[in-house]
């Protein structure tokens, strides 16, 4: 690379997007990040503590023209990672509070790179494994990069069907997007399952772990004679994640395609077993593990995302590594 390339990243203080600047900076990029106010910006700007990170304030990515002046007033950005969405599940009405907004906030940016972004040549869209399947999957069907989950704006009723309903929804507005329009910049989109492993810097908030991460600090929370709640799905750790974000916009194998980002599959009996033989400080009962093979058995479908492993082309985090990394960080920092 001769000049600095600049990526402008959305939502640059979220777990994932944190773990993109890092990456990004470690490979010379310069970044901008947007986040929703000036003390997130100047708190992210501390954690990164790099001349090459900078941040623009977006409060709302669902107003109209949100992105519109960042663009403007950084004419060097040449890829634009877009990973901010609306992750709440205490909604009154989840279609207005949180389908809309993600699928507008997407609107906003497809807009704003066509309008004001005339050098992006690529645009890299964060999306979700929930874009891919069903919460209640058919266990008989193997998920590919093709599949889409079946739900209908009608289904939502609550924060969760509202979640996993904006994701595919907000996925679909791009590609149709990219359909009608023919923009000048080509488009990968990552969807990842469950997210571990460690924060890109310090935890700020033990209390405010993002979604996929809590599941694993729910198991770290438990006193000696709690119950483990029995929980099942499929996992990625959050560098590889942030390397495939990388990889969407430096591979032009990557180009046009859909990055399923499945590692394997995980329980929270295995979490808890894992935890417990590393970290003997840690009061948490033990996971059982027949139990773990039985509830990963009936809750975790097959899936063959062997053609985004191909493009990626690098061997994944396993659990252990991610569960121990995460737990390294919660219990000793």
């Amino acid at each position: 690379m001769t000049a600095q390339e600049s990526i402008f990243v959305s939502g640059a203080n979220g777990y994932i997007a944190q773990h993109v600047v890092k990456q990004l900076l470690e490979k010379n990029y310069k970044v901008v990040g947007s986040v929703r106010s000036e003390s997130k910006g100047e708190d992210l700007s501390k954690l990164v503590n790099s001349k090459d990170f900078s941040y623009v304030v977006v409060p709302d990515i669902a107003i109209k023209g949100a992105f519109d002046k960042a663009l403007e007033t950084h004419p060097d950005i040449t890829t634009f990672i877009h990973t901010a969405s609306p992750v709440t599940f205490r909604v009154q009405d989840p279609i207005k509070e949180i389908v809309n907004p993600a699928v507008e906030g997407t609107k906003n940016v497809l807009n704003a790179v066509k309008e004001h972004g005339k050098q992006v040549k690529h645009l890299v869209f964060t999306s979700s494994v929930a874009a891919v399947k069903s919460p209640k999957p058919d266990l008989s069907k193997i998920l590919t990069e093709d599949a889409w989950n079946p739900i209908t704006l009608e289904q939502v009723t609550d924060g969760l069907t509202g979640y996993s309903a904006s994701k595919k929804f907000t996925e679909k507005a791009l590609w149709d997007y990219v359909k009608k329009e023919s923009p000048q910049f080509k488009v990968t989109a990552v969807n990842p399952s469950f997210v571990f492993g460690p924060q890109a810097y310090a935890i700020k908030d033990k209390s405010q772990l993002n979604l996929s991460a809590d599941i694993v600090a729910q198991v770290f929370r438990l006193k000696p004679d709690d119950k483990i709640e029995p929980f099942a799905g499929v996992f990625i750790d959050v560098r590889d994640v942030a390397k495939a974000h990388l990889a969407a916009f430096e591979n032009k194998e990557a180009i046009g395609q859909r990055l399923v980002l499945i590692n394997g599959a995980f329980s929270t009996d295995l979490i808890a077993d894992i935890v417990k033989k590393n970290f003997p400080q840690a009061q948490i009962p033990s996971g059982d593990l027949a139990r773990s093979k039985q509830i990963v058995k009936e809750k975790v479908g097959k899936s063959d995302t062997s053609r985004t492993n191909k493009i990626l082309g690098f061997d994944f985090i396993s659990v252990e590594k991610s569960i121990i990394d995460t737990a390294e960080q919660f219990y000793n920092e």
